[in-house]
């Protein structure tokens, strides 16, 4: 009888993804949170010469060199000011971390799979493969994100031509300290 029980109220449970909502040019954004690492104030960072126009740059990160992307400039949005709201987020793809800068960073949203309506096809028009589908919160629509589509394989390779010289500078910057 106690296992039967067990087994109802397991299947009564139902399984819940958290995503990290942020704020980008008016819209709502999120990513799945076990991929995030780290929630950071803007910084500077360091340009690396011949990148994708929405590669700002590098950042130290505890001695790790981690690639920043401005997610207006890769979503072909326009360009705002960075002020005090503005965060970048650190996440973990496959081993390797990059930072996305957002204008804010909202919550963390509890969402039912069973919620997730699928992205709708924009033909040629619109690449929507880094989108993961859509789902309600309130009156608005929150975009879910899968951050392993966010740079593509000749993007990396790109980026990881430039990293070994950088990581070898921080480096020697970090000894000289």
């Amino acid at each position: 009888m106690k296992q039967m029980q067990t087994r109802a109220a397991t299947a009564q449970v139902k399984a819940v993804n958290q995503y990290l909502t942020f704020a980008l040019a008016g819209e709502d954004y999120g990513v799945d949170i076990l991929s995030v690492r780290e929630i950071r104030g803007w910084s500077k960072v360091t340009r690396i010469p011949q990148s994708p126009p929405f590669i700002l740059g590098v950042l130290n990160l505890r001695g790790a060199i981690v690639p920043i992307m401005d997610l207006r400039l890769r979503f072909n949005l326009p360009e705002q000011e960075r002020d005090d709201l503005t965060v970048t987020i650190i996440v973990a793809v496959e081993g390797r971390h990059f930072g996305m800068v957002v204008d804010a960073v909202s919550d963390v949203l509890d969402v039912d799979p069973e919620q997730v309506s699928a992205v709708p096809d924009f033909g040629q028009a619109v690449n929507a493969d880094y989108l993961g589908g859509l789902v309600p919160s309130g009156e608005r629509m929150v975009l879910l994100l899968q951050v392993d589509k966010l740079l593509r394989t000749e993007e990396w390779q790109q980026l990881e031509k430039a990293l070994p010289v950088l990581e070898h500078s921080a480096t020697e910057l970090e000894s000289a300290n």
